[in-house]
């Protein structure tokens, strides 16, 4: 039987390796849905794990196999470790995201690993995860997720922005939403970020310090993904494939300048696709980034709105529980408006302990 309340975990580890994101959420439906964060947690990647995802799309079938458990094993530690420290004893679900190895849409293929029945096992709780493949299946892009939270939780914003491992944006009109990725944003501050000695470019300070690099300005400019329209989604590969490269090219310049550049970059990019918002929430790591919001703000008309650490910090973890929520109700959490799929959906797969 279905009820209007749940106590629920998300949990989401992004492209960005900030971590493996827990949070306890309370689910309330009353005339719309309402939402409370209790608790939430950043469990760090250590250097040892950090390594073995960034290497993980080397690996073959057989050695993704042997990773998938072992990340299994350590995505149901932590979940262990952040219910004992928070004492929670009520558990409806856990909704959680995986961590993405391989993200190829136009191919039919993505995969997350920590997806596997092993989760529900080890943890003697129903787990609902692996959300993007059954859309893959259906025609879609298998991504964005997050919009069908956007469009139910965040009601009062005309666009949710999240700035991630990838900048991607929920915009809506009337009753419906669109959804999709603008560009690569943590991922390439972060691998800049590391010839400096750096995990992350903290406030965007080191980008601040740099020059535009005109040329390679323009050819990140050019990139055909921004040509693209919706739906469409980004994954790792196309950063290695075609930023990267590009970065290489210009390697000669200051790392500084590097940062400055792709920057100023994102922030035009950004701008184009909020100007016919009116208001806009901003989440994840990047709104730390100081002198990104700065340039954004820009280059844009939008009211730019900045929400708590809770919501910046674990807004995907609380989508991911909710998108769990709605899979348990066999409710749609899956849109054709945003992934390209042929239908509406319920999405992911449930596991029993």
């Amino acid at each position: 039987m279905l009820t209007e309340n749940y106590n629920v975990i998300g949990v989401m580890s992004g492209t960005s390796l900030d971590g493996i994101d827990i949070a306890y959420i309370n689910f309330k439906k009353t005339k719309s849905w309402k939402y409370e964060i209790l608790f939430a947690k950043t469990y760090k990647y250590d250097k040892h794990w950090k390594n073995k995802l960034e290497t993980s799309h080397y690996l073959r079938n057989n050695e993704l196999e042997v990773l998938n458990v072992h990340y299994t094993e350590l995505l149901a530690s932590r979940i262990n470790e952040f219910i004992q420290e928070n004492s929670i004893r009520e558990i409806d679900l856990i909704g959680s995201h995986g961590h993405t190895i391989f993200h190829q849409p136009s191919e039919g293929y993505t995969f997350q690993i920590g997806n596997i029945q092993d989760l529900a096992n080890y943890l003697g709780k129903t787990v609902i995860c692996d959300f993007r493949i059954g859309d893959i299946l259906l025609g879609g892009q298998g991504a964005p997720l997050v919009p069908i939270g956007d469009l139910l939780l965040f009601k009062k914003y005309d666009a949710c922005l999240n700035l991630g491992g990838f900048a991607n944006i929920s915009i809506k009109s009337r009753n419906e939403i669109i959804a999709y990725d603008i560009c690569a944003v943590n991922t390439v501050f972060n691998f800049l970020s590391k010839k400096l000695k750096l995990e992350f470019d903290n406030e965007g300070l080191n980008a601040r310090k740099g020059k535009l690099i005109k040329d390679l300005y323009c050819k990140l400019t050019d990139l055909k993904f921004y040509k693209l329209k919706p739906p469409k989604s980004l994954g790792i590969e196309w950063v290695k494939a075609e930023v990267f490269p590009l970065l290489k090219y210009f390697s000669t310049y200051p790392i500084f300048d590097l940062l400055h550049t792709y920057l100023i970059h994102v922030s035009e990019e950004i701008a184009k696709n909020l100007n016919q918002s009116n208001s806009t929430l901003i989440t994840g790591g990047g709104a730390y980034n100081m002198f990104l919001i700065e340039q954004i703000r820009k280059y844009s008309s939008t009211e730019l709105i900045l929400p708590g650490k809770s919501l910046i910090d674990f807004k995907e973890a609380l989508i991911f529980g909710f998108l769990g929520v709605l899979k348990y109700r066999d409710e749609i959490n899956c849109l054709k408006s945003v992934t390209g799929s042929k239908i509406d959906h319920s999405s992911g797969k449930i596991f029993h302990p």
